[in-house]
């Protein structure tokens, strides 16, 4: 059996108490650096719904009309069906040239319109199809074009802001046969 001197005694009481008084520490340091991340987590989440709903009522501001521009556009077809339907002969008539000229200010004015709430028409004539922007009516063979090239448009396609509108409706170009080649010698 060994005997412990006082001092053995109170070096062993004291390394006792610092075991003690480390671990609430550390466990309490442990704690805080958890309460910690759990607060910038809390801070980044906050800040992800902030934009979050910036971008969404952003959105709903940029194409609140959108409903309303579908509606118009069927106003914009009708009224450029009407100024096309127009023969040449009536368009150099006097007495209904003031109309013709209210009509074709009209159609400025809507395309104007248009232009100032994001609104424009989709070039397809001579562009490659693009399912994104296009919607193939039919196929037309031809020799001139490129297979997969825009010949024709039924209808304008319109974009509102970055968004499609409406799809123009084509004709796209197909390989076409070609002329069959006749012997002038024969």
């Amino acid at each position: 059996m060994t005997e412990e001197t006082p001092n053995q005694n109170e070096a062993a009481e004291s390394a006792g108490d610092a075991d003690t008084s480390e671990n609430p520490f550390a466990g309490l340091e442990a704690e805080l650096d958890r309460l910690k991340q759990e607060v910038l987590y809390a801070q980044a989440e906050t800040q992800n719904v902030r934009r979050r709903l910036e971008k969404e009522k952003t959105d709903a501001t940029a194409y609140a009309v959108t409903a309303f521009a579908r509606d118009m556009l069927s106003v914009a077809d009708n009224l450029a069906r009407a100024l096309a339907a127009i023969p040449a002969d009536l368009r150099e008539n006097a007495s209904l040239k003031p109309l013709l000229t209210g009509i074709e200010m009209t159609g400025k004015e809507l395309e104007t319109v248009f232009g100032r709430h994001g609104i424009a028409k989709i070039e397809a004539i001579g562009a490659k199809l693009d399912p994104n922007k296009h919607q193939a009516i039919m196929e037309i063979e031809s020799t001139d074009a490129e297979p997969g090239t825009i010949v024709h448009e039924m209808q304008a396609g319109y974009v509102i802001k970055d968004r499609l509108l409406r799809p123009a409706m084509v004709g796209v170009a197909k390989a076409g046969t070609p002329a069959p080649k006749v012997d002038l010698q024969a």
